[in-house]
């Protein structure tokens, strides 16, 4: 069973509003990201953190599982941990990120090929540079949940660096929106 921890933690700060309510096309951000992984999962859940309030309304509409991580500002790994504390029953889980809303499915079906044939991490890369999703296999999930507030999940990543495979992804996987300047490029670019 394959699952995503989808990360809506965060604060917005940077955008200035909930990013995670913005429409694009006609949608909001979080539906984008949620029906990315809708079809190609078998479980997800989403990270909520700050002002939560905000989202769970959407998130009870679409039918999505949600968890509150209540260290939230320790930032990433704390999230992910919260994620995959409420996925127990997946063998391998995608991180994603909630302000990342065009992943391509078709990255999502290979890299759970490449994790099925033996590869415990799994990162789309674009230009030489690595992005999200990030696929774990179940085996680092203690790994994950043991990391300490001042570690990260890119420390997993590199002790594995002999079951990690790459794959080539288009921008996508390297664009996240944080600020008003990138939502408008990305508006442009649609």
């Amino acid at each position: 069973m394959v699952g995503a921890v989808i990360l809506a933690a965060g604060e917005s700060q940077r955008m200035g509003e909930p990013k995670l309510l913005m429409k694009i096309r006609g949608k909001r951000m979080i539906e984008r990201v949620i029906d990315s992984f809708r079809d190609a999962v078998d479980d997800l859940v989403v990270v909520l953190g700050y002002n939560p309030k905000n989202l769970v309304p959407i998130l009870t509409q679409l039918g999505v599982r949600w968890v509150i991580n209540k260290n939230y500002r320790e930032g990433m790994v704390s999230s992910f941990k919260a994620g995959l504390e409420g996925l127990k029953g997946c063998d391998a889980v995608f991180l994603a990120l909630g302000d990342q809303p065009f992943v391509n499915r078709d990255f999502l079906n290979k890299a759970i090929d490449e994790w099925r044939v033996g590869a415990k991490v799994v990162s789309p890369v674009y230009k030489g540079k690595k992005g999200h999703p990030v696929l774990f296999d179940r085996s680092l999930f203690d790994e994950i949940l043991a990391l300490q507030k001042n570690e990260f999940i890119r420390d997993v990543i590199h002790m594995h660096g002999e079951d990690h495979r790459v794959i080539e992804a288009g921008e996508w996987a390297v664009t996240d929106l944080d600020t008003p300047e990138s939502l408008r490029v990305l508006r442009e670019k649609s």
